[in-house]
């Protein structure tokens, strides 16, 4: 299966389906169908049956989809080959707060080092990873085989970062500042902005509170 003909919705309601799996334990058994699947991720048991389809992974009619093998499935098209190193970008509240959370997260995917220009920051360990100089982004990247990066920096300097990123060999970047970065197009950007999240949530949320108020 190719990357390229599978969607970014896809790739993350993958993820969710895998979290989904890893989550329910012995409370889905050895076999799961897809409406169950559906509804512990809140999908359509048609849309769970085309994004399974779509990594090539059928199940039985009659008895589901077998987990273990599903998981595998998933997770040869989710998780790279080999292990790849993360890279924070700014270890603010935020930055030491992601650090915390990303621990043993993901496989093959870990956090390898954090960069900062704060120097009571430089030299100090969060979460088992050391802090460095945003200077020695580059020496350290190589160092470490680092080719991922989070973005967790004001929005004023995070173009200025993330361009140190991309020099530094990263390819893909997770970008929390709030701001549209302007970078190579082979840099895969993934851009989080809880500011607009909240308004989308706020704004679905006034039809409830209209309902409730009836």
């Amino acid at each position: 299966m190719r990357k390229e003909k599978i969607s970014s919705r896809s790739i993350e309601r993958l993820s969710i389906y895998r979290r989904a799996l890893l989550a329910g334990g012995e409370s889905f058994g050895p076999t799961v169908f897809s409406h169950e699947m559906a509804s512990a991720c809140q999908l359509t048991a048609a849309q769970v049956r085309r994004d399974l389809m779509a990594i090539g992974y059928s199940g039985s009619p009659n008895t589901g989809y077998e987990v273990k093998r599903l998981l595998k499935s998933i997770a040869a098209l989710l998780d790279p080959a080999e292990d790849r190193g993360v890279a924070i970008m700014g270890m603010g509240y935020l930055g030491r707060a992601i650090s915390t959370y990303l621990v043993s997260r993901l496989p093959k995917i870990h956090l390898a080092a954090a960069f900062d220009v704060d120097p009571g920051k430089i030299g100090e360990t969060y979460n088992g990873v050391r802090c460095y100089s945003i200077k020695d982004v580059g020496k350290i990247a190589a160092e470490h085989n680092i080719s991922l990066g989070i973005l967790t920096v004001p929005g004023e300097h995070a173009q200025t970062a993330a361009e140190g990123l991309v020099g530094a060999g990263i390819t893909g970047v997770l970008n929390f500042a709030p701001v549209c970065l302007k970078l190579p197009k082979n840099v895969f950007v993934e851009n989080i902005d809880m500011t607009v999240a909240l308004g989308k949530v706020a704004f679905f949320a006034r039809g409830t509170d209209r309902e409730r108020r009836k």
